[in-house]
């Protein structure tokens, strides 16, 4: 099956290059070059996948995502021209599952698409083989929905920061350690400079102090990895 791909970039030139490697590889592609038509766009079709710039004209990329992720949850990776941590933490934060920076390897950003791809195709073909709920307490995760809840109100998560909580619930009381994660959720190779897990723990955490779940139920164990208690 061919997959659609959404390039919202207002860069004519990069949109366009992105747009020709893409088809290369056998997507389907369609590209708007402004925050508001992109979001037309994301919400009157369905995509496997959108690939935001940040920095967009009449509605950047973190507005896009905090209007668009009210109704869905499309794989976005996102594109920025600034390698700042704080913005990293911003996109996680509205809904980003992955993060790239410009100038970037095409090469990368094809692996980055492919995996995220992957792990999305993955996660909807193998449910019937696990469990389709894990409840702790109010804390109620349902698979195959991806629908997370805390005493029956919803809990808005981003497809990797929901699978990353179904995988410390399903292993509650074990100590995950970030290699483990880094392939099991972000389907690729740790490094000690990527701070993606990180920020998608802090993001977790924090959705669930604000819904009255204390956040030491995620631990960080110094030197091992991640505990669900």
């Amino acid at each position: 099956m061919t997959e659609n791909v959404l390039i919202i970039e207002d860069d004519l030139q990069l949109s366009d290059q992105i747009a020709q490697i893409m088809q290369a590889q056998g997507f389907k592609t369609k590209q708007e070059h402004n925050g508001k038509q992109g979001l037309t766009a994301a919400l009157r079709s369905s995509f496997d996948l959108i690939l935001l710039d940040v920095q967009l004209p009449h509605l950047d990329g973190f507005a896009f995502l905090e209007k668009f992720r009210r109704k869905h949850q499309t794989p976005v990776i996102m594109i920025t021209g600034r390698n700042s941590q704080q913005e990293r933490i911003l996109g996680y934060g509205n809904g980003a599952d992955d993060y790239i920076a410009k100038p970037f390897n095409t090469t990368e950003l094809v692996l980055r698409i492919n995996a995220l791809l992957k792990r999305t195709r993955s996660s909807q073909t193998d449910h019937s083989l696990r469990k389709e709920q894990i409840k702790e307490d109010q804390l109620l995760l349902c698979r195959e929905k991806r629908d997370a809840l805390v005493m029956d109100k919803p809990l808005e998560l981003t497809d990797s920061q929901f699978r990353l909580l179904w995988e410390l619930m399903e292993n509650k009381g074990e100590v995950l350690s970030k290699l483990y994660l880094y392939k099991a959720v972000l389907n690729r190779d740790y490094s000690r400079f990527d701070r993606s897990l990180d920020m998608h723990m802090s993001r977790i955490r924090q959705k669930l102090l604000d819904a009255g779940i204390g956040a030491e139920r995620l631990t960080t164990v110094h030197g091992k990895g991640y505990l669900f208690r």
